[in-house]
């Protein structure tokens, strides 16, 4: 069983990959941060579960199928578990805004979703590394801590929100990942 301190949960655009205004609607469109795929797998090998929860409203938006996610999915899987890593569970919400769905982040959703994939009591002391403000709102209703990235839309959500006294702070995830595996 994991324990809630040794799971951490990514967003996806913006986290693990480049984001775009336009949406990420292809495989071709989908590039991940070579830095990014490294610090997987380096939480791994660190003991470490890492799962990730992603609103992906361009399927409800009509901009693309489930299928082409799962192909982007699937090439992260490839690259991770090349490089000697493991996702444990990908979560994501299909749904547009204006869907009143539970999945959706700010909601708990997903997070829920992975808390009971993973066969966790509690999410209470997980990290949530995310570039948006719903990212972290989502993991702190769970009781995770707090990580805010500077790439994608991280630098947007500093100017936006001064108030983000309980979120750390780092340029990228393999900066974040490096810090949190000095902490052990």
């Amino acid at each position: 069983m994991i324990s809630a301190n040794q799971l951490v949960i990514l967003d996806r655009d913006g986290v693990i990959n480049h984001d775009s205004d336009a949406y990420i609607k292809s495989l071709e469109e989908w590039i991940p941060y070579p830095s990014a795929i490294d610090a997987i797998v380096q939480l791994n090998k660190a003991g470490y579960s890492v799962a990730i929860a992603t609103n992906q409203s361009g399927i409800a938006r009509g901009y693309y199928d489930e299928a082409t996610l799962h192909s982007m999915h699937e090439r992260l899987t490839e690259l991770v578990e090349a490089k000697g890593g493991r996702i444990a569970h990908i979560a994501y919400c299909p749904h547009g805004p204006d869907d009143q769905c539970a999945c959706r982040k700010p909601l708990p959703g997903l997070l829920l979703q992975i808390q009971q994939q993973l066969a966790m009591e509690s999410l209470a002391g997980s990290w949530m590394v995310g570039d948006s403000l719903r990212d972290l709102e989502a993991g702190e209703s769970v009781g995770c801590h707090s990580v805010l990235v500077r790439t994608g839309k991280g630098e947007q959500t500093l100017a936006k929100h001064t108030n983000l006294e309980s979120t750390l702070i780092f340029p990228d995830l393999a900066a974040f990942t490096d810090w949190l595996c000095q902490q052990q």
